[in-house]
């Protein structure tokens, strides 16, 4: 590549049945497809690496690192991690994601090496564990976004199961055996008493819902909206309704961050946001969607605690156009870049980053020179000095690793 360490880089629209059908087109200045659009990947990830465009042609971001890992990742990275170890995307949250946890990277690898010894298919619909990897992840804000997060404090539960008829006989079992006594009692239900249980509740929020009369901040808009994206309907209702219930519903403005960690139970509810996570596709799933819940795996990765929601604020960097992002995972780091027309910020890669134009227009000059427009995204390898010089107002995010 003729020591070349600045990319333009071309990443995978994935087109999952949640998503919406014009920001991701909108931001990418292409035409939508009549698919949609959920998911913008920028990575390395072995299912659908980016392309980098190179003098010799396209290669695959996971190509590139691979043939010269040192240059690409940088030593420490490289021995620390093998390979780029995060994977970045934009996300348009149109209906509701799955409940989910991650495992530890521990869990990971074992999970993942029990699988394959039992000769599961990495493509089958029950397949827990894609990789041998955790799936710490932090999201950023683009605007108003919802999402589900942790389970409520022990006393804003308890209150649930009283004031909710539905819930009248789950009090007891919380009194007696807690979060996970609770929380294994409605995932094992039989689907004849989930739908006993929850039927009343269901047919009050769905009216409500329709009518236009709950706010957002109320678990039963999310039930409504629950059950009438669901094409079973009550015939066979959702246990992951219980979950709207059980677990803190969480409202995050523009440029407010989360962090989910392992074993945190959690599910996008609506919006857009950037998200940043560990190289990882492993999700092991509790409601809200059609796909494979493996329940025993489930309850044996929950973290079955009380979890008091915390909005992370960004922390000035040296270049104080960067506001930095912090979580505990070492396998990457968000940030954002703002710059007036006419700025410019200036930057010494430490480790390989991914820079995307969320709005604006700015030249990225290295070792090579990148006139980048919405949408847009560079690669750039370890040990790049490069600048950039907005040529209007521009609102970029960055994807590194922690130093």
């Amino acid at each position: 590549m003729n020591n070349k360490k600045l990319f333009l880089l071309k990443g995978k629209v994935q087109n999952y049945a949640w998503g919406g059908y014009d920001y991701i087109p909108q931001l990418l200045n292409i035409t939508p497809n009549g698919q949609p659009s959920a998911e913008y990947w920028m990575g390395a990830h072995v299912s659908a690496p980016s392309a980098i465009v190179t003098g010799e042609g396209d290669v695959t971001l996971d190509k590139l690192v691979a043939a010269d890992p040192a240059s690409v990742l940088g030593e420490k990275a490289q021995a620390r991690f093998g390979e780029l170890p995060y994977l970045f995307k934009i996300l348009d949250v149109k209906d509701m994601l799955s409940i989910q946890v991650h495992p530890t990277k521990v869990e990971a690898e074992k999970g993942f090496a029990r699988e394959n010894e039992a000769g599961i298919p990495l493509n089958a619909a029950n397949r827990n564990y894609k990789d041998a990897n955790h799936k710490p992840e932090i999201m950023v804000a683009l605007g108003e976004f919802w999402l589900l997060h942790g389970f409520l404090p022990e006393d804003k539960l308890k209150a649930v199961l009283t004031n909710i008829p539905a819930f009248s006989s789950l009090g007891p079992i919380f009194e007696k055996e807690g979060y996970f006594g609770l929380y294994k009692k409605v995932m094992e239900l039989p689907q004849d008493e989930v739908n006993a249980m929850l039927r009343p509740l269901a047919e009050k929020a769905l009216e409500g819902y329709n009518a236009g009369t709950l706010a957002k901040s109320d678990p039963a808009f999310w039930t409504g909206r629950a059950v009438a994206n669901d094409p079973a309907g009550f015939d066979r209702l959702d246990r992951g309704i219980f979950s709207i219930y059980f677990f803190n519903i969480v409202q995050t403005q523009e440029g407010d961050a989360v962090f989910q960690d392992a074993g945190i139970p959690h599910a996008y509810l609506e919006g857009q946001n950037v998200e940043l996570m560990a190289n990882s596709d492993n999700v092991l799933r509790g409601g809200l969607t059609p796909k494979h819940i493996d329940v025993p795996e489930l309850l044996k990765h929950t973290r079955f605690e009380a979890v008091h929601p915390k909005i992370i604020n960004g922390v000035p960097a040296a270049d104080k156009a960067e506001v930095i992002y912090p979580s505990p995972a070492p396998d990457f780091q968000v940030s954002r870049i703002l710059l007036a027309a006419g700025e410019t910020y200036k930057h010494v890669s430490q480790a390989p980053e991914i820079l995307i134009i969320m709005n604006g227009a700015a030249t990225v000059k290295g070792s090579d020179t990148l006139a980048l427009a919405k949408g847009q995204c560079a690669f750039v390898s370890f040990g790049e000095s490069y600048s950039i010089t907005a040529s209007a107002s521009s609102l970029i995010f960055k994807a590194a690793i922690p130093a």
